[in-house]
């Protein structure tokens, strides 16, 4: 497996790589910075893999800057939950108009629900639904790591202050979809480092999440 994380934005979205070295099949999660699509587009030269897949875990800007660049790139298919789906194409909605810009995203192909596997040949990302931070919100499970987007992060969890947040939902999403994982698989964030589910589990049982 190929995995390289890109720093991106101004508010330094994770923004991943993951490819299938075998069959050079790829997916970018959270392509959240302007930068995103060069970046992404290089690696994908230098490693020649081909993009088949653009995965948002959630619909606010930071996360779907790129996506735009990207699929007029590579043609790739882009992927998120129903109910963040209409972020994508509104700017009120993905939170771009606070910023001074209305930014948007191409609409979704395929709508992602929960236990969908996004197949990258041999390689295969698991969807869980992880609503809190925003309605749609996902995670995205393999055997040795899960990408979090901003459902849990090192040391903390997502803001449920925005519209369509819910605190009830995210402490339910963390409890019951992530923290009952294997206590070695490595989280990455859509923001900061990386930490394990261990770990993470150890914080809310002192209450540190």
């Amino acid at each position: 497996m190929f995995l390289k994380k890109f720093i991106v934005g101004p508010l330094e979205t994770n923004c991943y790589l993951i490819a299938d070295e075998k069959n050079k099949i790829a997916a970018v999660i959270d392509p959240g910075g302007e930068e995103a699509a060069d970046l992404i587009f290089k690696s994908l030269q230098e490693n020649d893999f081909s993009l088949k897949y653009i995965i948002n875990t959630h619909g606010h800007i930071d996360h779907i800057i790129g996506n735009k660049s990207l699929k007029d790139q590579t043609k790739a298919l882009l992927l998120i939950h129903r109910l963040d789906a209409p972020m994508l194409i509104n700017s009120n909605k993905n939170f771009s108009n606070f910023i001074g810009k209305e930014i948007y995203s191409p609409p979704a192909d395929k709508y992602l629900e929960e236990g969908d596997k996004i197949s990258l040949g041999e390689l295969y990302l698991e969807v869980i639904h992880t609503p809190g931070h925003t309605p749609g919100g996902i995670c995205l499970v393999t055997d040795r790591l899960v990408f979090t987007g901003d459902t849990l992060f090192a040391g903390g969890v997502g803001r449920t202050d925005f519209p369509g947040g819910s605190y009830q939902d995210l402490q339910r999403s963390i409890k019951e979809k992530l923290l009952v994982l294997s206590e070695d698989k490595i989280i990455y964030p859509g923001h900061g480092p990386d930490s394990t589910i261990g770990k993470e589990k150890e914080r809310m049982e002192r209450n540190e999440l």
